[in-house]
């Protein structure tokens, strides 16, 4: 019996130590950033593509205020409501003291600067798609922005979903860098694939999660609960939308939809970033839009 009880002892232990390595935050090698010059103008188009200020602007600013990067937004989720962080070139509450390496340890793989995870409220499962040049480049842009002495609320989570270390069992089951639409593209269909899966982040909305939160890939872009509780999340793929590829682009400059309709609610701030982009861009959305397959068919497998 006491070998028996020594030997499940030993056992435990090892499982352990081997569920702290497995969960323990990731990080990018430093020489992965080596040789990589920032482009203020490819990081203003990533700032706004990849929706930064949608989420990290104050609650209700508008226009020129939008770049004041202070936080405070809610969004509230069934596992808690999380609040967006200050973002700003404040070197006291903002990321000001970040270097290049620790945006991309926070975008590529959810791990803060002091080696924490991040909640997955901060779309870092798409941001992995994204190149590091494009991290450069909006690291250099966001240090051209004003600082904002604002400090940042904690996040009003309770047991056992509070619990860091948990979040890398999360990342384990949930995290898949890679491509979901595989298959023979053209390249304005992969430009749109960047676009959608990796910057964009549309399918954190517009596919649905299953209880741990995780997104069902299987069901790509086919639609979610609006987690307000009111009404549906419309799905985008080829089954489900049925504009052309010409009325996709004029939605995502102008707002307005085939019926002469305009975008309401979280859409609205959408357009606000889609609108920056070029007609080409734009395109390329509704190209990559128009190859995503009605069901799982034609997705890479997870």
């Amino acid at each position: 019996m006491r070998r028996f009880l020594l030997f499940v002892a030993i056992v435990v232990v090892l499982v352990g130590l081997a569920g702290l390595v497995l969960t323990r935050p990731q990080r990018m090698d430093q020489t992965q950033l080596v040789g990589l010059t920032p482009d203020l103008a490819r990081g203003e188009f990533v700032f706004h593509a990849a929706g930064c200020a949608s989420c990290h602007s104050a609650p209700g600013s508008v226009g020129e205020d939008k770049l004041l990067l202070a936080g405070g937004r809610r969004f509230e989720t069934d596992f808690g409501a999380f609040i967006a962080p200050n973002i700003s070139s404040d070197p006291e509450v903002g990321i000001r003291s970040w270097s290049a390496l620790d945006l991309a340890n926070a975008l590529i793989h959810g791990t803060g600067p002091e080696g924490q995870h991040y909640f997955p409220a901060f779309p870092y499962t798409s941001y992995a798609n994204m190149s590091a040049t494009d991290v450069v480049s909006l690291h250099a842009f966001l240090g051209t922005l004003p600082a904002v002495a604002t400090e940042s609320l904690a996040h009003e989570v309770g047991f056992p979903f509070n619990v860091r270390r948990g979040l890398g069992g999360w990342k384990l089951l949930f995290m898949s860098p890679g491509w979901v639409v595989e298959g023979d593209l053209t390249d304005q269909q992969r430009q749109g694939r960047y676009l959608v899966e990796a910057l964009g982040h549309c399918a954190e909305c517009h596919t649905p999660r299953n209880g741990l939160g995780g997104l069902q890939r299987d069901l790509w872009l086919t639609g979610a609960p609006n987690p307000s509780g009111k009404g549906r999340i419309p799905g985008l793929t080829s089954a489900q939308l049925d504009w052309s590829e010409a009325d996709i682009a004029e939605y995502l400059k102008s707002g307005f939809t085939p019926d002469y309709d305009s975008a309401g609610g979280e859409m609205v701030e959408v357009i606000e970033n889609t609108s920056r982009l070029t007609d080409e861009e734009r395109l390329a959305i509704a190209a990559y839009l128009k190859a995503v397959p009605a069901s799982s068919t034609g997705l890479a497998s997870q």
